[in-house]
């Protein structure tokens, strides 16, 4: 799943090297926390966050396959 997300926020942004993906496991399910540079934000997040919403809804369809609980929270670096 971190491959995944890191395929898909690293084609986005303009400085792929600092893309970090922390992954949080707690209470039967998984947190992934995805660090980009602060100029890169705004391309992640989308104009209204329709971005960052099909991002989550990607990782959420893998997720079902493997019948996990996933979460993607974007912050900034």
């Amino acid at each position: 799943m971190k491959e995944l997300i890191s395929f898909i926020v690293r084609g986005l942004v303009e400085f792929p090297d600092a893309v970090e993906i922390r992954d949080v496991f707690e209470n039967n399910e998984t947190v992934y926390y995805v660090s980009v540079d602060e100029r890169d934000l705004g391309k992640v997040i989308g104009k209204g966050g329709r971005i960052a919403d099909s991002i989550r809804a990607i990782v959420k369809a893998a997720a079902v396959k493997q019948k996990a609980n996933v979460f993607v929270k974007i912050v900034s670096g």
